[in-house]
């Protein structure tokens, strides 16, 4: 009989997923945190700290504490972390919870220290890491207790994590720190840089969600967006079209397909001959994109697979990591401090 609730946290750029033992996801939220900056504390976090984002008042501050997969700001992150434990764990503790947390393959020590401490001091007892795309490999069903090779991409918000896999360990991983953020973050500046016309990330997100891709469509698609014209400085809307948003996106996709080549040039000859007659799986919210899976069939010449229930594999298997925690723990998959 366990008295120690065990918590698995896909703690990403983007979004929070919560996963807890015996329960499933019991929790996904947007990273943002709403802080009043005099009091010193948390006044929204998830969605409805997400409305605040641009439009607090100068006592209150909507801060999305995570940055390229790791920590850009401790204190809120350690104050998310407290409101994650009290939203899932509702009433008294008998014991403080253990807690398993992804965090992307290129972490440094520090950075995976950090992330340990501030869980540690948000109320949860022994803290430990898994890298996302072991997590990933979990969640998406993948045989990697088998002695063959399994090739997993992880597009976040912040990061991608390429990584080959076998016999319950990572063989070789990379990370870029490239995401869903970095779509967003070109779509503003082409829109900036053709139109003269200022939107923010959340119009950015919506327009990539709509109508962007990585290859071409069939139909092309297009929609009219709204913003500030950086001229005038009054609201102006224009007509966007699949393809431009297509070619605004092409640097970061690139980005992500040399790194997945780099990736698959290290890779042993028998692991890259398993890869090959298996194919490679996506996982994340980026490898939504249309066509991405495509394009990187085409760039690398191997098949490539999208997961079911992308958005959530990596969430799904850190809680199923939780079912086998030592022996990862024994593999080096996962640590603690």
């Amino acid at each position: 009989m366990r008295f120690v609730s065990e918590i698995a946290i896909d703690l990403g750029t983007a979004n929070v997923v919560v996963y807890r033992r015996g329960r499933g996801i019991v929790l996904e939220e947007p990273t943002v945190v709403a802080v009043n900056v005099l009091t010193k504390k948390v006044l929204a976090f998830g969605v409805a700290a997400r409305e605040m984002l641009g439009r607090t008042p100068g006592n209150i501050q909507a801060v999305k504490p995570l940055r390229d997969g790791v920590i850009a700001d401790y204190t809120t992150t350690h104050m998310m972390l407290t409101e994650i434990r009290k939203k899932v764990l509702k009433g008294p503790q008998l014991f403080p919870p253990t807690v398993l947390i992804c965090v992307p393959s290129g972490v440094t020590n520090v950075e995976r220290r950090a992330v340990i401490k501030a869980a540690q001091e948000a109320g949860f007892g022994k803290a430990m890491t898994i890298e996302e795309p072991m997590a990933a490999a979990i969640g998406a069903g993948l045989p990697i207790d088998t002695p063959g090779g399994n090739m997993v991409v992880d597009i976040g918000g912040g990061t991608t994590d390429i990584a080959v896999i076998s016999l319950g360990g990572i063989v070789l991983s990379q990370s870029v720190r490239v995401g869903g953020n970095k779509l967003d973050e070109a779509i503003v500046r082409h829109i900036r840089n053709s139109y003269n016309l200022m939107i923010g990330e959340p119009t950015a997100e919506e327009v990539k969600l709509r109508i962007g891709s990585a290859f071409p469509l069939e139909p092309e698609l297009s929609m009219p967006i709204r913003g500030r014209d950086m001229v005038a400085g009054l609201p102006r809307t224009i007509e966007v079209s699949s393809e431009e948003i297509r070619e605004a996106l092409a640097e970061p996709v690139r980005m992500i397909a040399e790194k997945i080549c780099a990736v698959l040039e290290q890779t042993p000859p028998e692991l890259a001959s398993d890869i090959i007659e298996r194919g490679i799986t996506m996982t994340g919210g980026g490898a939504l994109l249309r066509g991405l899976s495509k394009l990187l069939s085409k760039v690398t010449d191997i098949p490539v697979h999208v997961a079911d229930n992308a958005l959530h594999c990596v969430a799904i298997g850190t809680g199923r990591a939780l079912e086998h925690i030592d022996e990862l723990h024994d593999s080096g998959a996962t640590s603690s401090m």
